[in-house]
């Protein structure tokens, strides 16, 4: 079984929205890896904890660490910021997992696309071609199947999606079979979306890592520019799934 974990960067909107960018990170790991890669990750936040003060169950939140820091402040910035550059060299180590990310460009999309949707439709489809296909790292099953943990986000517009992507799920025809699309259903994902608070969950907290630090290298804040913060994303290089988009050289489906 494939554990994918994921949370999202910027917003969904198209109207008033502080974003151009809607981003979803997918962690996906083996159940057969979830223990250990748990344990990983006590291991470097008791680290953490003992170099800088960041308590063992505290959320490390990146975007907050950076700009809303809350009762982290207590920590200086340019620790936090140190924070945040160790757990992505961290997750990048863990060399039996994989990163999906989709980016969506919400310039010049018309006012009818529907960003959440195309987002997690992409992602979806992703995960469940991956898994089929064999590509991911790590242990296998002869028969894998995926269950999705997501962040707290539209849990009922989620949930619909994926049920109906069962069922009616049309992807375009390769140029060699002809115009049109294929309904090629999702088979692969059991389950509904299980839902998770990001504060209760450290994989949930890879996947707001590494969908912020995306976020980061495609538009930075000023004080992650002037950091060098906007290259952070490079050092998940050996973690990101390649194979989810073979036009892109860091994998990110653009939509």
């Amino acid at each position: 079984m494939y554990l994918i974990y994921v949370d999202e960067s910027g917003d969904p909107g198209l109207q008033s929205s502080p974003s151009s960018y809607f981003i979803l990170s997918g962690i996906v790991l083996h159940e057969l890896r979830w223990n250990s890669y748990l344990e990983q990750i006590i291991g470097f936040r008791r680290r953490m904890q003992g170099k800088f003060g960041l308590r063992v169950r505290e959320e490390i939140h990146a975007a907050a660490m950076i700009n809303n820091p809350g009762n982290l402040v207590r920590i200086k910035r340019n620790d936090r910021l140190a924070i945040i550059r160790a757990f992505a060299d961290e997750l990048g180590s863990m060399h039996d997992i994989n990163i999906i990310n989709i980016v969506v460009e919400k310039n010049g999309k018309p006012l009818t696309y529907d960003v959440f949707s195309m987002a997690w439709k992409a992602l979806i489809q992703r995960f469940q071609n991956t898994i089929t296909s064999r590509n991911f790292p790590g242990p296998m099953n002869p028969d894998e199947r995926g269950v999705i943990f997501s962040d707290t986000t539209n849990s009922k517009k989620l949930t619909q999606l994926l049920r109906q992507m069962r069922r009616y799920n049309p992807l375009p025809q390769q140029p060699n079979f002809g115009l049109g699309y294929r309904n090629i259903p999702i088979t692969s994902i059991i389950e509904d979306p299980s839902f998770r608070n990001s504060d209760h969950s450290y994989f949930i907290q890879t996947a707001d890592l590494a969908a912020y630090l995306l976020l980061q290298r495609i538009n930075p804040n000023s004080y992650m520019y002037k950091k060098g913060g906007h290259n952070y994303f490079l050092r998940l290089d050996s973690v990101v799934c390649k194979v989810a988009a073979i036009n892109d050289p860091h994998g990110i489906v653009w939509l």
